[in-house]
């Protein structure tokens, strides 16, 4: 089902809702919320999936049918990686999707650890607030020869980077200009807190002081501690089997959006996976 023909490019998120509620009322479908899934094993005897998922302390419902498709996504779980003395950190510590606006944080100092979109973005949203704003930035990032703002250019291409390592090309939209205008500083990988909890240390020994530490590290997948299955998915969360024939498991097993090919890539997916099942059913 396409998007209303009146909707602009970027799709706000109130229209983007009510897109999902539209989708789901057309097509009945009936999403079941709050349900945690603590366990998918297949039942060789009844040749079935059974899934149990917690509701609440007390609580387990059980579901079961022929069919499982795994579309937990590649951003399932929040991921901050673990740093010496972080614990230990007198000021905030968030991850990104806590983060709802610059504005609260005018005139404090803000490390934003991780340099893909949505640290890159998040940068400049604190910098045009007044944030005394500076990046972690490890990856190489392709906007030209910017070694000397401590920035390096990736060897490979943007396809074969996000296939590889997960990764989506930066899209610049002001960042970077606020770094050559030294209204955001470029710091290397954050190697620890300073023992009292106050500085944080780098990669090339410099500490600095900071109120908040912003971590737009990304996400991991829990899949494996659920999934009883040793053969679709490995211990990252991601398909086992190579591209294009990752989304097929055995025993009635799919998944959806686990190959490191992003929006188009799930689509791809849901259509084989559809095809498939119907395929065995009529």
């Amino acid at each position: 089902m396409p998007f209303p023909k009146n909707y602009p490019t970027y799709v706000p998120r109130p229209d983007f809702l009510k897109y999902l509620d539209d989708y789901a009322s057309h097509f009945n479908i009936n999403p079941v919320f709050r349900n945690f899934v603590n366990l998918a094993k297949y039942d060789e005897n009844e040749k079935k999936w059974k899934v149990e998922a917690k509701i609440n302390d007390d609580q387990i419902r059980c579901y079961q049918g022929r069919f499982l498709v795994v579309a937990t996504g590649e951003t399932s779980d929040v991921f901050i990686p673990k740093v010496d003395g972080l614990s230990e950190f007198k000021g905030e510590v968030i991850h990104s999707t806590e983060y709802k606006c610059g504005e609260a944080y005018k005139d404090k100092n803000v490390l934003v650890v991780g340099a893909g979109n949505s640290g890159m973005e998040i940068a400049l949203d604190l910098s045009d607030y007044g944030a005394k704003t500076s990046i972690v930035v490890r990856s190489p990032v392709m906007y030209g020869d910017l070694t000397k703002y401590g920035i390096q250019r990736p060897k490979e291409g943007p396809f074969f980077v996000k296939v590889r390592d997960g990764k989506y090309p930066v899209i610049d939209l002001g960042t970077f200009s606020k770094i050559k205008a030294g209204e955001i500083q470029v710091l290397p990988a954050l190697k620890s807190i300073k023992e009292g909890g106050v500085e944080a240390v780098f990669e090339n020994g410099k500490c600095y002081q900071f109120d908040t530490i912003l971590f737009a590290t990304g996400f991991k997948r829990s899949t494996n501690l659920w999934l009883q299955d040793d053969f679709l998915i490995n211990e990252d969360g991601l398909a086992k089997p190579i591209y294009p024939n990752h989304w097929k498991g055995e025993n009635g097993l799919y998944c959806v959006g686990l190959a490191r090919r992003g929006l188009y890539g799930a689509a791809m997916d849901a259509q084989n996976i559809a095809n498939h099942i119907s395929s065995l059913i009529s």
